[in-house]
């Protein structure tokens, strides 16, 4: 929460007050929603950490969306409650063995049907509507799970692809795999990645960069960062 919004409430800590969720300007009078009042938000959350331990009679996908969906309606810190409810779907599958890896975030998904997620979780909490939720929760799953598989099978063409255009160039070639790790590159990286002098280090990223493998962004004459930029749109490439 450092340096971002929301950085400014209270980060860390449970609310002392009551907070509400509803468009710029409402008030506790005419919210959208108003979550448990704190005198009752611990109990809440006593329950939730019960059901977070437990549960093992439900698919662990469920257990997950109801998790979230929980805490978002218990909102139990003043802002970074959806950032923070996103996180815990990761933690939980990688805490269960389901995940080894941070891989599936559905923060991509969500701001794509941004508005059905917030009708769906209104609706769990005004019509006890949790099939509508359960079908949108899974259907982002696996439409989060495609797309990742797509952008690693990207990601390693491409990286195929560059070990060949490099392949009679050993020194640049070496520093390919580390673009993949962090596709930025400056010449004091490469040197410590290369265990070469700096002109050396500097002559592997021309190469790199006369190839049109990695790209100058800083424009300065010293302390010049370059990028491959095909690596960086892959990531950054969301649903």
């Amino acid at each position: 929460m450092e340096g971002v919004r929301g950085g400014n409430a209270a980060p860390g800590e449970f609310r002392r007050s009551q907070n509400w969720i509803g468009p710029a300007g409402s008030t506790l009078a005419d919210a959208t929603y108003v979550p448990p009042p704190p005198s009752e938000m611990m109990d809440c959350l006593g329950n939730w950490e019960m059901f977070l331990q437990g549960s093992g009679s439900f698919p662990e996908l469920i257990q997950c969306a109801i998790l979230h969906a929980q805490f978002e309606a218990i909102h139990p810190f003043l802002d970074g409650n959806g950032r923070i409810g996103r996180l815990l779907i990761t933690l939980f599958l990688i805490e269960r063995g389901r995940l080894s890896q941070p891989l599936l975030y559905l923060s991509a998904y969500i701001e794509a049907h941004r508005q059905e997620y917030y009708d769906l979780l209104q609706r769990i909490s005004t019509e006890g509507d949790w099939s509508s939720w359960f079908h949108y929760f899974l259907h982002g799953v696996e439409e989060t799970c495609q797309h990742a598989v797509r952008q690693a099978g990207a990601l390693m063409e491409l990286r195929e692809q560059l070990h060949r255009e490099m392949r009679s160039k050993p020194k640049a070639a070496a520093l390919i795999d580390p673009l993949f790790v962090n596709p930025y590159m400056t010449v004091s990286r490469a040197a410590e990645l290369l265990n070469v002098s700096l002109p050396t280090a500097r002559q592997a990223i021309q190469t790199l960069e006369e190839s049109g493998i990695l790209q100058e962004v800083t424009g300065r004459a010293w302390g010049k960062t370059y990028v491959e930029s095909k690596i960086l749109s892959l990531i950054e490439n969301s649903i």
